[in-house]
């Protein structure tokens, strides 16, 4: 076990976190057992590019860290016959090559390529990235567009969380604090995608992001970085289902969601760029 107790201010802000231990989980089962052994105080850590930036400004400080990054069952991706299961454990980099995501789920392995550098999608996890919970990331609102459904195991077993039932707040999610979220499944697509993502540079978070499919009158439209979770733009999908243009459709985009304003956009900002994205979406879907 190794531990870390150094911490100092540089110009009054935290930049190093607080003191902590560390273990390494040898396996799912493993890592269970240790998160119920210390509980609220202990955090997963595998790729670690959202937890390490939150612990530097001491907005997290777990008092107990637990690598996952050496589990080597929760890495794959498989046919799953009507979906494709991922372990969470995949890395971004994964997803996006994928030949299987490409051939079923392409708006997927498009989106992961648009996670981060280089260095973070060969670094983080999709299931990382999932359980964190932040509205401004990609693969949350892409798998909400997808309907996929996310598997948690805890000390009792599996269970089963519709992605649109997993994002309750701003960094929280549905999964018990004794649960690590293990596996991914998005059901396969047919018809057209379409991710559209703005800001400033490559490797920034969006300002605004749209993850959408369309096959007819069916659809599913999810937005980044437009409220506290991300959102699921049932609005949009109902309007295109009764008959709606897209050009009408698209002008409900921000009507679940809930835009603040930050340094990078105000809120009616993003609520335009959300309309003019979610358009965009829907005609390249549609083609």
């Amino acid at each position: 076990m190794a531990h870390n107790s150094i911490g100092k201010e540089v110009r009054g802000t935290t930049v190093i976190p607080a003191a902590f231990d560390f273990k390494r989980a040898s396996s799912a089962a493993e890592a269970i057992s240790l998160i119920g052994e210390y509980g609220d105080e202990a955090k997963f850590l595998a790729g670690g590019h959202s937890l390490i930036p939150l612990m530097k400004l001491r907005l997290a400080q777990p008092t107990m860290l637990i690598d996952i990054g050496r589990i080597t069952d929760l890495s794959y991706i498989k046919d799953g016959g009507d979906h494709i299961a991922i372990g969470a454990l995949t890395r971004h980099m994964d997803v996006e090559k994928s030949d299987l995501l490409k051939k079923h789920v392409p708006l997927l392995a498009h989106a992961a390529g648009h996670v981060g550098d280089a260095q973070v999608r060969h670094r983080g996890t999709i299931g990382g990235s999932l359980a964190h919970a932040d509205s401004a990331s990609d693969l949350p609102a892409t798998t909400l567009a997808l309907d996929a459904t996310y598997v948690a195991q805890g000390p009792k077993g599996q269970r089963q969380i519709a992605a649109k039932d997993f994002y309750k707040g701003f960094l929280e999610s549905a999964l018990a604090p004794d649960e690590m979220l293990v596996e991914i499944r998005v059901p396969k697509t047919t018809g057209g995608w379409s991710f559209q993502k703005f800001n400033r540079r490559a490797q920034d978070w969006a300002i605004v992001g749209v993850a959408a499919w369309k096959n007819g009158k069916d659809s599913g439209v999810a937005l980044v970085n437009m409220g506290s979770t991300p959102i699921l733009a049932t609005s949009v999908s109902a309007a295109l289902a009764s008959g709606a243009s897209i050009t009408e459709a698209a002008e409900l985009a921000a009507a679940e969601a809930e835009p603040q304003s930050d340094l990078n956009a105000s809120s009616e900002y993003r609520t335009h760029l959300a309309k003019v994205l979610v358009r965009r979406a829907l005609e390249e879907s549609t083609k």
